[in-house]
């Protein structure tokens, strides 16, 4: 993309979720007798006084100093977390050729999300993104940070599956993102020059690879639970053996066809083990388990639901065609689909396997910012914890993304990307939506700036 093209797209989109330059002016600021929720070990800390000059936290203690010129935040009887972040999103609509999504960074903010990886751009979206960056960090637009972002990975032979990997690796990306349909000979080619090009591969385990190969050959995130469905049962070898030689929709299509089979065949003890050894190779997992349950709880009046007024027309139109193709065997599928990967979750977490939280927003009745809310609250109905759950959408993704140093706990010296809510979350897990105050880079948001971020929020897709 060229310079005039980012310039004028920046004069577009800057001013999207901006409700007043005031609400978004960094600030240094003290907020007081706050409880801190320790996402690391999972407890809340005595009532502390957390300070933040120049976007970075500068003190914590029951008696640290606060200067003069700091604006004072009431944190009583609240509770303070990191900014969370939600793992896998979709920012660009490259298949449908729609405008990028930039309608729902208002309500990642407003949901206390202040990060996201998008995970399916083209090599010129990248510089997109980046210009996206420029202006998060100037405060011209209030967006969640993009913490990562990935290009689409594929081809029709080893050779092309190849180059583009390298166009990735060129336009800076900071992953490749694999599909389903992958087909086996691309796959290698693809690592290979991954490796040469020093470029992460993420994304699905493509249809043809077992779980454990493609964890161990270095593909840095699973999601969706790809792979691991099949892994988790005794047939895993005999499916693999069937799929050889199958690429792209027909690769797909015999891999759809297999789920009911799949699905019925869940072994736990298998799950177990594959578990313990996914766990030595340290991949991370990306469930996105509010797919599968929105799938089998969706109605058949997607406009029902109150959040549909920040949706753009054009994603409404989606939804509601989506939802109208629906069929009473695919709702009964997702259930099932629910059922089990509830149940892999579970094994994955008692066996330490890293889990990131992640939506695939905004798939249909998956609302951007809202839905990762709803994603920690599937967690915790698979068996983690609450602590487990929200440490999953902050210090996890921190680790994954190499920032463990910058972000995911709030320490002295942190980045002060934070969420202040009303009641604590480690007693339940709903409470993260009961947020009071976001603070973005140091930008304060209190709660009658986020609701007018959700005001404007709906006004602009109109």
């Amino acid at each position: 993309m060229s310079s005039n093209l980012i310039t004028t797209f920046l004069a577009i989109v800057a001013c999207l979720g901006v409700t007043d330059a005031r609400a978004v002016e960094r600030k240094d600021f003290a907020i007081e007798n706050v409880a801190i929720v320790d996402v690391e070990h999972g407890r809340t800390t005595a009532p502390q006084t957390v300070v933040v000059s120049n976007g970075r936290i500068v003190a914590i203690g029951a008696r640290a100093a606060v200067p003069g010129d700091a604006t004072h935040i009431d944190g009583h009887g609240r509770f303070l977390i990191p900014g969370l972040v939600d793992a896998h999103v979709h920012l660009f609509n490259n298949a449908s050729k729609r405008p990028p999504n930039t309608w729902s960074f208002p309500l990642y903010i407003a949901n206390g999300v202040t990060g996201v990886r998008e995970m399916a751009a083209w090599p010129d979206d990248i510089a997109v993104v980046n210009a996206w960056r420029v202006s998060i960090a100037d405060g011209t637009l209030v967006a969640p940070r993009i913490l990562a972002a990935g290009v689409v990975v594929d081809g029709s032979t080893p050779a092309e599956a190849a180059q583009r990997v390298d166009l990735a690796a060129d336009a800076h990306a900071d992953f490749g993102k694999l599909f389903s349909g992958v087909s086996v000979a691309n796959w290698h080619a693809m690592l290979d020059e991954a490796a040469t090009r020093t470029l992460p591969l993420a994304g699905h385990v493509p249809a043809g690879i077992p779980a454990l190969v493609a964890a161990k050959a270095g593909q840095r995130t699973a999601e969706h639970l790809m792979q691991l469905f099949e892994a988790c049962t005794p047939l895993e070898s005999e499916l693999i053996e069937a799929r050889k030689g199958l690429a792209g929709s027909a690769l797909v299509e015999r891999m759809e066809n297999d789920e009911p089979r799949v699905l019925d065949a869940f072994d736990a003890r298998t799950c177990e083990r594959v578990s313990r050894e996914l766990a030595k190779t340290r991949q991370v997992q990306v469930p996105t388990i509010v797919l599968p349950w929105v799938e089998s709880h969706r109605t058949s009046d997607v406009s029902a639901d109150p959040r549909w007024r920040y949706l753009r027309p054009d994603e409404r139109m989606r939804w509601q065609r989506f939802t109208a193709q629906t069929t009473p065997e695919q709702r009964a599928i997702a259930a099932r689909r629910w059922d089990v990967a509830r149940k892999i979750v579970l094994a994955l977490d008692r066996a330490n396997v890293p889990i990131a939280a992640g939506t695939d927003a905004p798939m249909p009745d998956v609302y951007p910012g809202f839905a990762l809310h709803d994603e920690l609250e599937r967690l915790v109905d698979a068996g983690l914890t609450p602590a487990e759950a929200l440490r999953a959408a902050t210090l996890a993704s921190a680790k994954l993304f190499g920032i463990e140093r910058d972000a995911g706990t709030i320490a002295v010296g942190k980045r002060a990307d934070l969420v202040l809510l009303a009641a604590d979350p480690l007693r339940d897990i709903r409470n993260t939506r009961r947020v009071e105050t976001v603070v973005l880079d140091g930008r304060v948001f209190d709660r009658e700036a986020l609701d007018a971020l959700l005001a404007k929020a709906a006004a602009d897709v109109q």
